[in-house]
């Protein structure tokens, strides 16, 4: 096995060391716009909403090495069945709270 065939199967440590900066930057964006409190709850959802779907993609590419060109088309199956279940948590769990926010108001 070539060194080069190693270092694109598993990752270089550059890739790596981008990998951890883009997600610490993808952590702290949102963090801050909440913190602050200087815009406003769909804004902030909004913020929210982004960062973490850029942080599924970059955890995807640069840590789980997804790539579309390998194996087959297995890599594309994983992306379609990761979004799926993505979908699948994200919006059953918004659908869960705003129905029991729905259900526990007082008045």
């Amino acid at each position: 096995m070539s060194s080069s065939s190693h270092s694109s199967d598993h990752g270089s440590v550059k890739s790596y060391v981008t990998g951890l900066v883009l997600s610490l930057v993808l952590t702290i964006i949102p963090f801050g716009a909440v913190m602050l409190g200087s815009f406003s709850m769909p804004m902030n959802v909004g913020i929210i909403v982004v960062t973490a779907i850029l942080q599924v993609l970059v955890q995807l590419v640069m840590f789980m090495h997804l790539n579309f060109k390998s194996e087959d088309g297995w890599n594309m199956l994983s992306f379609v069945f990761t979004v799926a279940i993505l979908v699948l948590v994200i919006g059953g769990s918004l659908w869960i709270m705003q129905h029991l926010h729905l259900n526990m108001m007082i008045g």
